[in-house]
């Protein structure tokens, strides 16, 4: 095979430490669910995810399209393995889900749409194990507990519609070809299937983390009436000082019941 060259505009680092490829099998669910790869690249990944289960992959890149279906021409003719050449995000525009049943997903994604792709399998019924690695900085987004500095509206996500989130490892820049300039982290979420949160949870959610230094209080008055705010932290018993990090994520959703409940209005 020729020497392929990783494409910037795709957000291509190709992962050459196999010890990372052993981790990432080691914590696969031993469950009956398909895995959904996105970005396959030159297939190393994919290689070891075939021995185990049937997989689907999505590749955007054309060139490595090609290259794949000669690598896995035995795996595509016995249907063990499934190549789709597009973006997946356009894909779950079209039909809300990566696969028709139910599936894990399980990728070194790129870090570019990293964020979009796990917002999108959380919302994903038919994904129920998310096992990715991404930039180590939102890799600790997707799993700070409340009280840590990386807090944020990702980890308040997570918590809600997840029975475990965690970072399985670091991975340093040394692991790929080419090196990319930060940290990567591996991380697994086991989903709760049974949990979901409508678009407007989430938009109240970036109000509240809209100034992260600002005090959670101050965030949420400038949509919210700010008498009103007060008696809600005052009954829920939350310090007009807390900051959005220091609240723990089943209050935001008792937070957010309060304020759209009982014909409450956003302050002009």
């Amino acid at each position: 095979m020729k020497k392929v060259v990783a494409k910037k505009k795709f957000g291509q680092n190709f992962l050459k430490d196999r010890s990372v490829l052993y981790k990432i099998i080691q914590s696969m669910p031993n469950n009956t669910n398909r895995i959904v790869e996105i970005g396959p690249g030159l297939g190393d990944l994919t290689k070891e995810l075939v021995k185990y289960k049937d997989v689907t992959a999505y590749e955007v890149d054309r060139d490595l399209y090609s290259i794949l279906q000669v690598e896995f021409i035995k795996e595509l003719d016995s249907n063990k393995f499934d190549l789709i050449l597009g973006d997946v995000l356009d894909q779950w525009s079209l039909k809300n889900s990566l696969y028709d049943g139910k599936y894990d997903l399980i990728a070194n994604l790129p870090y570019y749409i990293a964020t979009n792709i796990i917002l999108n399998a959380l919302d994903d019924n038919n994904c129920e194990n998310i096992i990715v690695m991404i930039q180590k900085e939102v890799a600790d987004k997707f799993t700070a507990k409340c009280g840590e500095k990386a807090y944020s509206s990702l980890s308040v996500i997570t918590q809600l519609l997840s029975k475990e989130a965690t970072t399985l490892c670091v991975v340093p820049p040394i692991s790929f070809e080419p090196p990319p300039k930060v940290d990567s982290a591996v991380i697994y979420i086991q989903k709760d299937l049974t949990k979901s949160l409508n678009n407007g949870f989430k938009k109240f959610l970036k109000v509240c983390f809209s100034q992260p230094r600002k005090v959670l209080l101050k965030n949420l008055s400038s949509v919210f009436d700010k008498k009103q705010l007060q008696i809600i932290f005052e009954e829920m018993d939350i310090k007009p000082t807390a900051r959005p990090h220091e609240v723990d994520a089943s209050l935001y959703s008792h937070i957010y019941t309060k304020v759209t409940n009982n014909g409450r209005k956003y302050s002009s």
